[in-house]
């Protein structure tokens, strides 16, 4: 069976991701879509319909959520993935690439602090200290719309 065409990617895309989504990909990419359009920032259009487009090529339930029984699914680098599958689209300008590439890079560092995994907090802390201070707003302004879509 083709790797996209699995459980977790059926029931990441349609039904649920984990305790921090109350939809699937499918419906919190929308809800985000809905939160940009309804703000009129439309700058972030494109990053939302496509932010995501990675969780499906990454899509997993760890050993211990499948003991436990749990539904949580993880997706660790969705974001790369999604920016490699959209880098090369020439329709895409390379501001919405960045976004869609770092769109998880705040919360990823705090997350990275927070369980004391300091080479990992380094290294996205340089690729953050690399960014410009208006790209920093705008990724801190896309997150507010990622938990919207939550």
């Amino acid at each position: 069976m083709n790797n996209f065409l699995n459980k977790n990617f059926l029931k990441a895309l349609f039904v649920s991701q984990n305790r921090h989504h109350r939809f699937g990909v499918l419906g919190h990419t929308i809800a985000v879509t809905y939160h940009t359009l309804k703000a009129r920032d439309f700058k972030f259009f494109i990053p939302a319909l496509l932010h995501d487009i990675g969780k499906m090529g990454v899509a997993y339930q760890d050993e211990k959520d499948i003991r436990e029984g749990l539904g949580e699914l993880s997706f660790t680098n969705h974001e790369e993935l999604g920016y490699q599958i959209v880098k090369d689209w020439t329709f895409i300008t390379d501001y919405h690439k960045l976004i869609i590439r770092h769109h998880y890079l705040i919360r990823g560092m705090a997350k990275a602090r927070k369980k004391g995994q300091m080479p990992k907090y380094r290294r996205l802390k340089r690729i953050w200290d690399g960014l410009d201070d208006e790209m920093k707003q705008d990724l801190a302004d896309f997150l507010r719309y990622d938990d919207a879509g939550k």
